[in-house]
């Protein structure tokens, strides 16, 4: 079996023949892009819901939430919930029928994970982990396509002293952004070879093989689109293909912002983010030892629901 490199090398161009995806279909990109921008909010106070207990949603508060989502693929909820509760992720995330957890492998026994900075071996190795910033990224981006990271909920049980501020952009406003740049530019992100995460190796030998993949597609379960992507450039290997090429530093130019599509928040005790796996990224944080950072991460392989 060739290297990954070499296959996503020979691997040919597929892309949807029709749809607001589809590189050729200039008339339903341009009805989606007209009623995405139209709905898009100008500020994350739009997307903000309070809620009184996260576990039981109100009618009014699930409608305003999945209406939030509808409109940014993300919502903000607040609440005066502090407790340490791990169930409280994943009892949201079902009302909006997410259920399929991702397990990975470092989350904890009942899927969710405990994000807080740790010395423990294995979790204190990753970046999230410590308190050092992270760049932009989807959630999962190394996973093959059987375990899609689709939504995911991040509930904020403890908050930083200082520091830990999340921003967040639509991947379907950054696919807007490219696209507006160059058709051909989402074409090449398009490319089931564009982007290789390499393997990850441990002690034991390939602790995860690489994987080689499109970083927008369309997902064969929902038709919505998909993205998976990381800035870091220790964990990804463009493809040599000049459109490829010019197409990840136009998507670094839309990441690097300003932007009135970039929302920015620091999740305070009590308050989280459902999405869609939005692009996010971290800034670094300074932790009260008493009382250190905790995010509870809960990721599934379903799309959240906004209709019922």
């Amino acid at each position: 079996m060739p290297p990954a490199s070499e296959a996503a090398a020979a691997a040919p161009a597929r892309t949807p023949p029709r749809g607001p995806f589809a590189p050729a279909d200039a008339a339903a990109y341009q009805a989606w892009r007209a009623a995405k921008l139209a709905a898009y909010p100008a500020s994350l106070d739009e997307l903000s819901v309070p809620v009184r207990d996260p576990r039981a949603l109100t009618a009014d508060e699930h409608a305003a939430l999945a209406r939030a989502v509808a409109r940014a693929n993300m919502a903000v909820y607040a609440s005066a919930d502090t407790a340490e509760d791990r169930d409280l992720p994943r009892l949201l995330a079902h009302q909006f029928a997410l259920t399929r957890l991702d397990h990975n492998w470092l989350a904890d026994d009942d899927g969710i994970s405990s994000v807080t900075v740790t010395g423990e071996s294995g979790r204190g190795e990753f970046i999230p982990y410590t308190n050092k910033p992270i760049r932009w990224h989807t959630d999962g981006y190394y996973n093959p396509p059987a375990r899609r990271i689709r939504a995911m909920v991040l509930h904020c049980v403890r908050p930083a002293a200082s520091g830990g501020e999340n921003a967040l952009l639509d991947h379907e406003i950054a696919y807007i952004l490219v696209r507006d740049a160059d058709p051909a530019l989402a074409a090449a992100l398009m490319r089931p070879d564009a982007m290789t995460i390499p393997e990850r190796a441990d002690a034991d030998g390939v602790a995860r093989p690489a994987e080689t993949g499109p970083v927008f597609s369309v997902d064969p379960e929902t038709g919505a689109l998909h993205m998976r992507y990381t800035a870091r450039t220790r964990s990804i290997e463009w493809n040599a293909d000049p459109d490829v090429r010019a197409a990840a530093e136009c998507l670094t130019r839309v990441l690097a912002g300003p932007s009135p599509y970039i929302h920015r928040v620091t999740l305070a005790a009590g308050m989280g983010l459902l999405c869609n796996n939005v692009l996010h990224d971290r800034t670094g944080f300074t932790d009260d030892p008493a009382r250190p950072r905790l995010i509870y991460r809960a990721r599934y392989y379903d799309r959240i629901r906004t209709h019922t």
